[in-house]
């Protein structure tokens, strides 16, 4: 069997964003949370500000009081799935960091957590009822 075939299916399956598209340093997030607005929800929390770019850039944060490493991170992976399968509806030009207030994004039925998402990113005025453009 042919290796070279998984390495896509694999990024898809587990769902890699591309690291253009990610917030990655403490100042990133920091300026989000100093320029934006905040959106609150049950599970998670949504900051918003707009960028310089013209991709859209995605960061999630999980506190210790959220659960255990296993619990933050199960909560963490789902909030990112849940993210990357709208994220094509999200307008350009945008950093969104997305905080875990609470355990139960481990445990709540997926779709509950894909539509506190969704609410959060159209009350935001982010949510683009045209797919935006992918590049890169």
């Amino acid at each position: 069997m042919e290796q070279a075939g998984i390495w896509p299916v694999a990024l898809m399956l587990f769902g890699l964003v591309k690291r253009a598209y990610r917030l990655r340093r403490p100042e990133q997030f920091q300026r989000v949370r100093r320029e934006g607005r905040t959106l609150e929800h049950s599970l998670v929390r949504l900051n918003v500000a707009p960028n310089r770019r013209r991709k859209t850039r995605c960061g999630f944060v999980v506190g210790k009081r959220v659960g255990n490493a296993v619990t933050r991170n199960r909560a963490r992976r789902r909030t990112r799935e849940a993210v990357r399968l709208v994220f094509r509806h999200i307008a350009e030009g945008i950093d969104l960091v997305f905080v875990i207030r609470s355990q139960k994004v481990a445990e709540v039925a997926f779709p509950v957590l894909q539509s506190a998402i969704e609410q959060l990113l159209r009350r935001a005025g982010v949510w683009a009822e045209e797919e935006a453009s992918e590049e890169g």
